[in-house]
């Protein structure tokens, strides 16, 4: 079967629906790949008629305030235990030297970190529970939630759209092939912009001071 006959098969409703879940559950402080579901939606708008990208964008965008904003609430009520929780059920995502560095940016950046950290995938994980938890004002929180998931959500459904657009019109005589090539450049790309987050997260750590010692 052609990729775009297989594409044709696949509801959009389902679409939406998936997206936005995943993204809410990622936002609520699950660790779930909600980047990488979003780009292979574009990637499915791009090449399928049925999938509008600007109702996509709305249903990430959605699901990112709507799940940032119950795991908010869930973090301002559950507090810290629910942190030391987190760190037994998800030690690679929630360890203490994970929560120490988000805290340290939501200390020091306030309602930046929370827009920011749409854009990266540990603190999007954290920012709803942690922002709870230090018990951030929720006018601040949702101002910056809204704004953060709004431009993410739509500007990487956006991008990656046109990114699939070209690349099938370059690639559809290839099929299968076309569609997988597309994925790959789109994940490629994610996986860049991760690597220097992370790389840009070790400096800061590397250049905060050492604690000092009393003196023998």
């Amino acid at each position: 079967m052609h990729v775009q006959e297989w594409l044709d098969t696949v509801p959009a409703a389902a679409v939406y629906a998936l997206v936005a879940l995943v993204i809410g559950l990622e936002s609520l402080g699950i660790p779930l790949p909600g980047e990488i579901v979003l780009v292979s939606a574009a990637l499915l708008s791009s090449q399928h008629g049925g999938i509008d990208p600007v109702v996509l964008g709305a249903c990430a965008s959605a699901g990112a305030v709507v799940g940032d904003s119950i795991g908010y609430a869930i973090g301002r009520k559950g507090g810290r235990p629910l942190l030391a929780w987190l760190g037994r059920k998800f030690p690679r995502h929630f360890s203490e030297g994970h929560v120490a560095t988000a805290e340290r940016s939501f200390e020091k950046w306030g309602m930046w970190a929370v827009f920011f950290g749409r854009f990266v995938a540990l603190l999007r994980i954290f920012a709803g529970p942690l922002a709870g938890v230090l018990r951030m004002p929720y006018w601040k929180f949702l101002t910056a939630n809204v704004l953060g998931g709004v431009i993410w959500a739509g500007g990487t459904t956006t991008v990656i759209y046109y990114v699939g657009v070209v690349a099938e019109s370059w690639l559809k005589r290839f099929s299968w092939l076309g569609l997988v090539a597309a994925v790959l450049v789109g994940l490629a790309s994610m996986l860049v912009v991760r690597r220097k987050a992370k790389k840009a997260a070790a400096e800061r750590a590397d250049a905060e001071p050492e604690p000092v010692t009393a003196a023998e």
